[in-house]
């Protein structure tokens, strides 16, 4: 007689992640892979002479590591991102 039907179920239970989520976590995806991708530089035209500044840029030291930290930042907001709440 309590009998719940399934579609009041489905009510019930919201997802742990929506969309908006999963854009964020996209957002961070590139943002990381933007910061690896600078990370790796560039080469030497010479490869039997050590050039400091294609090694120690500020390209390879500064920027690409503060846009891996700001990528996990923004998966760190994107898992903990609450999802609106659904009125029925």
């Amino acid at each position: 007689m309590a009998e719940i039907k399934k579609t009041e179920v489905k009510k019930l239970i919201n997802p742990l992640f929506t969309r908006d989520n999963y854009t964020w976590m996209a957002i961070g995806a590139a943002i990381i892979i933007i910061g690896m991708f600078l990370l790796s530089g560039g080469k030497n035209e010479n490869p039997n002479q050590f050039d400091y500044k294609v090694v120690y840029s500020t390209t390879r030291v500064t920027v690409a590591p503060i846009l891996i930290l700001l990528g996990l930042v923004v998966e760190i907001y994107a898992i903990f991102k609450r999802p609106k709440k659904v009125t029925v």
